[in-house]
């Protein structure tokens, strides 16, 4: 679509009860980020009250019609997904707005290939927009649903605003709180604070010369300027403070400019109830009675037996507490409503009845949406003939969905099951997967970080984690590198592994999900935005970069991988060089802090004063020289022995640690898997968690 067209979603999809709308972008430095919020309108163009703007602090909105359900990488960046249950917005709600805004002094100028997708229930892309001309403004509208007749319609507006987040809400009625700090000044853009002044909308396929523009014609009244000397940013930490009393206005004299007032934030939704990260202590006599567990594992025994219970513990969770339900399905087309959930389902299918595991069915405002669940554990593989007959038996029945359940971790572009779909069927079906690491990770952000509506749901989540997290339950994510871990470390160490060797290929994918599992169990421990960083050419192919990096695992024998913390100064980088057997964890920390060298390196120093001894220090100098470096040990009496000796400028200074790494292709104690989660833990708590505290 271009920059002011607007098209009917009925006209193009059937499927269109639930849509996903997804906000995209890239950057050379795979680390440009922006935040996606989504306002809810009624027919005067405000939000009814201020629990109608979803946020990163307030991901749910319209009676839980639209929700964020986070990032998730791309190729050459990542990607914000926000589901939205047509059906069930709220009846005087007429038009959605998307957008999307970055923080600290950041513009979309800075990213590249800024892009909205949308898709219907079933997963096909229906409509793609790509923002032009956004290169001065910290906000951007990316584009609207609204209703026409009876009828959802999306516009692409992709309009900017310079007075970020803040200004943005304003404009659509959010409460601002007045107590925020102060942000640093803006330049301000009169002609682009606020939606930008076009002309009508064009007309073409798919627009109504009827319909009234986004943005105020030429001809109609100008926006007034509306950014004061120094304008309201949209720093993330600036939007969780409670609201504080609004100060009396003072009358403006005629001879004196007007105040600016201080950076104002939206408020943050409703408080929720968490349970305490530490457990009380037990009055048990004994260390060795064991607590009564709601889901018990001592019984279990076989496969089947885990698989079973699995499937049951965790549809029957979903089915109690919404919230936990919502996010497990919301990114597959399912709409917010009552859930219901069943287990051990016999379905017909030729002459052999089909059982799936379980079926997944919600009702809203009398449709049903249902999805069969097909669950593996303890590392089996999904089956390919099963799959395709649970897909053949949704087609046949009417359902919306399939929903696979297992240790392994989909990658993008790579199915974990191939399976046929008949596209002569007019009722389509899609074909999801999970986890069991992205339905842990569901569960820690809301019993841990984000809450749930009540202490009875808080303590249901708490028994879920339990029994996942036990040994015993089978449910414990990637745990295998695979068959060709060994062969290819071995041929890595007697020099015969070739460019183009499938094996390979089939580590590097393996690699891939492993770090991918990282991040969702990292990020579930830390309650943050924890993403791996693909550092492609845009528009590439993922299948073309993984035999990229596999042909680059033959010659030089490392894996490699960089993740990016929300809150941390620079990006966690991977290397298994595997011809060593090394682990290294690092981190690049700019020197962007002004004065003398000696006095950065004694800040850094002092900032590190609880990370251990034998972390590496690399200053890094402009150019291509390398600068000095040595272990924290050596620094901490000595900080001048980091500075380049030549007076080279500083750009910033590397951190390592340095750990042996695992043999064995699996988790086990002497596992690669096991080694590279605990590198990263200690890497994380002993280095990274001191550098995002102030240097004191």
């Amino acid at each position: 679509m271009v920059k002011g067209a607007n098209v009917g979603l009925t006209t193009l999809s059937e499927d269109v009860g639930s849509v996903m709308v997804s906000l995209g972008w890239s950057s050379a430095t795979g680390e440009g980020d922006a935040d996606v919020s989504v306002l809810l309108l009624d027919g005067d163009g405000k939000v009814r009250s201020d629990v109608d703007f979803c946020f990163y602090n307030n991901p749910v909105a319209g009676n839980g019609s639209v929700q964020l359900l986070g990032k998730t990488p791309t190729a050459d960046g990542s990607e914000d997904r926000i589901s939205f249950d047509l059906d069930a917005v709220p009846q005087e709600i007429e038009k959605v707005v998307v957008a999307a805004s970055r923080y600290a002094g950041s513009r979309f100028g800075d990213l590249n290939d800024l892009r909205l997708t949308l898709a219907d229930s079933a997963g096909d892309g229906l409509v793609r927009f790509a923002v032009e001309g956004a290169d001065d403004v910290s906000a951007v509208i990316f584009g609207e649903l609204y209703r026409r007749s009876g009828e959802w319609k999306f516009r692409a507006v992709g309009q900017g605003y310079a007075s970020g987040l803040a200004g943005l809400a304003t404009d659509y009625g959010v409460d601002i709180d007045d107590d925020a700090e102060q942000e640093g000044p803006e330049s301000s853009c009169p002609e682009q604070d606020g939606p930008e002044q076009d002309g009508p909308e064009q007309e073409g396929p798919g627009r109504d010369a009827s319909e009234q523009p986004a943005a105020t014609g030429q001809g109609g009244p100008e926006r007034p300027a509306r950014v004061p000397a120094q304008t309201r940013g949209s720093d993330p930490a600036a939007l969780t403070a409670p609201a504080a009393p609004r100060a009396a206005a003072e009358p403006e004299s005629a001879d004196t400019a007007p105040v600016p007032k201080p950076a104002r934030r939206p408020r943050t939704a409703k408080k929720k109830v968490t349970l305490p990260r530490t457990a009380k202590k037990s009055l048990a006599d004994n260390d060795t009675w064991r607590t009564a567990r709601l889901f018990p594992v001592s019984a279990l025994k076989s496969d089947r037996e885990r698989e079973t219970r699995a499937t049951s513990v965790v549809l029957s969770v979903m089915a109690q507490v919404p919230e936990f339900g919502r996010r497990l399905t919301a990114g597959f087309g399912a709409p917010a409503g009552r859930m219901e959930t069943f287990t051990e389902v016999t379905l017909p299918h030729g002459e052999s009845p089909r059982r799936p595991d379980g079926v997944v069915r919600v009702e809203r405002a009398g449709k049903l949406w249902t999805a069969l669940v097909e669950t593996k554990t303890n590392g089996n593989a999904l089956k390919p003939d099963q799959v395709q007959a649970y897909m053949d038996i949704a087609a046949r029945r009417g359902y919306e969905a399939v929903i696979t359940l297992s240790n392994d971790v989909a990658l993008e572009g790579s199915p974990l099951v191939d399976v046929r779909i008949d596209r002569r069927r007019k009722h389509k079906v899609a074909l999801w997967h999970l986890s069991w690491a992205e339905v842990v990770h569901q569960a820690q952000m809301l019993i841990r970080h984000e809450g749930v509506g009540n202490a009875a749901h808080a303590w249901l989540l708490q028994e879920l984690l339990q029994y996942l997290q036990h040994e015993n339950s089978g449910c414990h994510g990637f745990q295998n590198m695979g068959a060709a871990w060994v062969p290819v470390r071995r041929g890595i160490d007697d020099e015969t592994l070739c460019r183009g060797d499938a094996r390979a290929l089939e580590v590097i994918e393996n690699w891939e999900r492993l770090v991918r599992q990282v991040c969702l169990r990292l990020g579930g421990e830390l309650g943050q935005k924890v993403l791996p960083v693909q550092r492609a050419r845009r528009g590439s192919d993922p299948g073309a970069r993984r035999a990229e990096l596999a042909d680059h695992l033959c010659e030089q024998g490392r894996l490699s991988a960089e993740i990016r913390i929300e809150g941390t100064p620079g990006v966690l980088a991977i290397t298994a060089d595997l011809r060593t057997g090394k682990l290294r964890t690092s981190i690049e920390v700019p020197a962007a802090e002004p004065g003398y060298p000696l006095s950065r390196a004694k800040r850094l120093v002092r900032r590190l004063s609880e990370a251990p001894a034998d972390l590496h220090i690399e200053t890094l100098v402009g150019g291509e020289g390398a600068g000095p470096r040595g272990t924290l040990e050596r620094l901490r009496p000595e900080p001048a022995d980091i500075l380049p000796k030549d007076g080279a400028q500083i750009t910033g200074f590397r951190l390592s640690l340095f750990k042996g790494m695992g043999n064995g292709r699996g988790s086990a104690e002497t596992g690669f898997i096991r080694s590279v989660d605990e590198a990263v833990d200690r890497f994380h708590a002993q280095v990274v968690a001191h550098l995002e505290a102030p240097v004191p």
